[in-house]
C-alpha cells in the first residue's frame, strides 16, 4: 500500500523519509517530491509498505503527528485525477514565425 506524506518539513530527503516510517514495517519505497528545477523538496512524498496492515499502522500513528514544528498529513495514497486539475496549455517553441 502507498502512503502519502504530505506538510514534510524542509528538511526531510529520502532517508529521513524511510527513517521516520522503517519502524512501522517494511517499506518497499520512500520519495520526497521535489520540484524539477531547482531539486527542492515540494512539502510531500509517498511511503510504500510491503504490507497493508503496516501502512494502516503508520497512518494512524503518523498523520497530525509534529516534525520540526509542522504537523504531518497521512492518509493512503489516492491516483492523481486529470480531470479535475486543467493543465495550461502548452508553448510551442519550435514554430517558425515569418518576420515579415
Amino acid at each position: 500500500m502507498k502512503v502519502y506524506v504530505g506538510n514534510l518539513p524542509w528538511s526531510v530527503d529520502h532517508g529521513k523519509l524511510t527513517e521516520m516510517f522503517s519502524s512501522f514495517g517494511e517499506i518497499e519505497e520512500a520519495t520526497v517530491i521535489s520540484d524539477k528545477f531547482s531539486g527542492r523538496s515540494k512539502g510531500f512524498g509517498f511511503v510504500t509498505f510491503k504490507n497493508d496492515e503496516d501502512a494502516k499502522k503508520a497512518i494512524a500513528a503518523m498523520n497530525e503527528k509534529e516534525v520540526e514544528g509542522r504537523n504531518l498529513k497521512v492518509n493512503e495514497a489516492k491516483p492523481m485525477e486529470n480531470s479535475d486539475r486543467p493543465r495550461p496549455p502548452r508553448r510551442d517553441f519550435n514554430q517558425r514565425r515569418s518576420r515579415f
